[in-house]
């Protein structure tokens, strides 16, 4: 008898001539409560030291990995933080295989991530590229209208995602960012309905191809039934932010992009934290209510993938050092056990962010959760992994990791990708009757926000505005502090630009015609800086390079607005939250961008 036929004989799930259907009931017949119960958690988790496995990560009170694997039973984790090559990546991603094949089932991890293509970091959204090749965010994409461009740039993060062994994307974000004050919108595609299906859609066949299979990457399409209608703008992430409002009646419209990215072939749909206040549902979290994710998700849209709740719903956490509440909005009433159990009674299949699995087990001891009802779930689960290729190969080629993570040809199109996404938005003609751009190669050139050496590329670089004959700077939109260091992540609040950085644009462009580069993460009052500078231009992850490329005329400005930019905070405060393009007498129109 070979080798393969003893594993198979003894694990006759791993037979890979057996139909999907068939492996998953072999293992879930073999499968106790307990290891069971370990599917339905999807937490953080960290590398150790040089790819080594984690010992404990008390930033965010994370156990060891040998705790979540061999004591929880837990096989989804999502992998948090950056790595300084791809192969540090992929050897840790070897190493935790092992370990899950070590257990008595040797039931395989999925490892998902949050975006790893960025120019941001915020460890509850979105990471910097590091060793991945670097594109704009999904605002910038949207800035391209290019579904085409879309679908490259998923198909290219899929190859580098599978080359380290990441198996789920926790996104495309397909919320349309209607409220302008949100701190989510830089990973949306903005507030076109229209614009955000079919680029979500084009994101999805990227990651997964026509069908999902082993060489897919699973995307959790976020965040059910759509985020963007928040209250003040607040995010949910917090107390403070917790509502999402309908003044104008505007529901249906946010479900648009879901069906689109369905038909695409979503395989994982995550809710958000808010809880929907003034409509017929339940005045509870999405993660919690059966109206939401059964009645609407499962029965009328017919979604019958995975659906895991957005991090941390059940358990008070420690995030940095600051203690944060569980996002239980609307019934932070209920125990834990409750929690959990009112989570599963809406249709979810997992509980992201959390790895209480002793809470799970004794509901099902109690009789409080039937193991039928985990079953339910449970194949959903295991029915991904068989369809991924976890069980029949889960490790990955180190040695390739570095070879297709950031090669030249993906980093190249990421590049091409950020020149693509600027907008230029004002080009004011001076007084001689030339506007200002694109600007001559040599011209004597003062930047700020821009490194020198970058600059000299395109012109001789000057110290002052005075010995300049164009200044470059390079600012970001604005936001409110708060009180702690993962709240001022979510960059939120008022979107005028603080009256010392209007001052000093207002001094520079008196003293020589001036571009100003704003990252427009959320749509800032632009206003002053219009009348002020000579020209303005708006990008969402863009190198120094790609930037002066376009504005010297290297390559089109070819950039368009995903949303429309407000002309003051009076427009904001009186539009309904969840109405596109619902600021009254907008500075710029979405779609908006001039050619040079």
């Amino acid at each position: 008898m070979t080798t393969t036929e003893t594993i198979t004989g003894a694990r006759p799930w791993l037979d890979a001539s057996l139909p999907v259907a068939e492996r998953v009931e072999l293992l879930l017949a073999e499968m106790t409560v307990e290891e069971k119960a370990g599917l339905f958690f999807h937490t953080m988790i960290r590398m150790g030291p040089g790819g080594e496995l984690s010992t404990g990560e008390p930033d965010f009170g994370l156990p060891s990995t040998e705790e979540y694997v061999l004591d929880r039973h837990m096989t989804h984790f999502n992998l948090l933080g950056a790595a300084p090559t791809a192969g540090e990546i992929a050897r840790w991603h070897n190493r935790l295989q092992e370990l899950a094949a070590s257990t008595r089932l040797g039931i395989p991890v999925t490892v998902s991530t949050d975006p790893r293509h960025s120019f941001s970091e915020n460890p509850g959204a979105a990471m910097m590229a590091g060793p991945f090749s670097q594109w704009p965010e999904p605002l910038g994409l949207a800035a391209t209208r290019d579904a085409e461009l879309v679908r490259t740039f998923g198909d290219i993060a899929r190859r580098e995602y599978t080359a380290v062994g990441l198996r789920v994307a926790l996104h495309p974000q397909v919320d349309l960012a209607t409220e302008p004050r949100w701190a989510r919108a830089l990973q949306t595609f903005g507030e076109d309905a229209d614009l955000t299906s079919e680029l979500g859609a084009a994101y999805v066949r990227g990651f997964q191809g026509e069908t999902l299979g082993t060489e897919s990457v699973a995307t959790m399409v976020k965040h059910f039934p759509g985020g963007g209608p928040q209250k003040d703008g607040e995010d949910p992430h917090f107390a403070y932010g917790r509502e999402q409002v309908y003044p104008g009646d505007a529901f249906e419209l946010h479900l648009k992009p879901f069906a689109a990215v369905f038909e695409a072939g979503a395989s994982q749909v995550m809710p958000y934290y808010g809880m929907p206040v003034g409509t017929s549902y339940e005045e509870v979290g999405f993660g919690f209510n059966k109206a939401v994710l059964t009645g609407l998700l499962r029965e009328r849209l017919g979604f019958d993938g995975i659906v895991c709740t957005d991090w941390g719903l059940v358990t008070d956490s420690l995030i940095l050092g600051q203690p944060f509440p569980a996002r239980a909005w609307g019934v932070e009433h209920l125990s834990r056990p409750e929690r959990v159990a009112k989570i599963l009674e809406a249709g979810a299949d997992q509980l992201g962010g959390e790895s209480c699995t002793d809470v799970l087990i004794e509901l099902v001891r109690s009789g409080a959760v039937s193991e039928a009802r985990l079953d339910v779930s449970a194949r959903r689960l295991l029915r991904e992994k068989f369809v991924l290729g976890l069980f029949d190969d889960p490790y990955v080629d180190v040695d390739a990791a570095d070879e297709i993570v950031g090669s030249e040809p993906f980093r190249a199109a990421g590049f091409a990708a950020q020149q693509a996404s600027i907008a230029v938005l004002s080009n004011r003609t001076p007084e001689n009757g030339t506007p200002v751009l694109p600007f001559a190669r040599g011209t004597r050139l003062y930047v700020e926000g821009i490194d020198p050496a970058a600059a000299a590329a395109y012109g001789e670089v000057v110290g002052t505005p005075a010995e300049a004959d164009l200044a470059i700077l390079r600012i970001a939109a604005p936001y409110e502090e708060r009180a702690t260091a993962f709240e001022n992540f979510f960059h939120a609040g008022s979107l005028e630009l603080p009256a010392a950085l209007l001052a000093h644009i207002a001094e520079v462009s008196a003293s020589v015609p001036t571009v100003v580069d704003v990252f427009l993460d959320r749509p800032a009052i632009l206003a002053p800086i219009v009348s002020a500078a000579a020209a303005v231009t708006a990008n969402w992850g863009s190198s120094a390079a790609a930037l002066l490329d376009v504005l010297s005329g290297a390559v089109p400005a070819r950039g368009a607005l995903p949303f429309d930019v407000p002309r003051s905070m009076a427009a904001v405060e009186a539009s309904r939250p969840d109405v596109p393009f619902d600021t009254a007498d907008p500075l710029f129109r979405f779609g908006h961008g001039l050619s040079l």
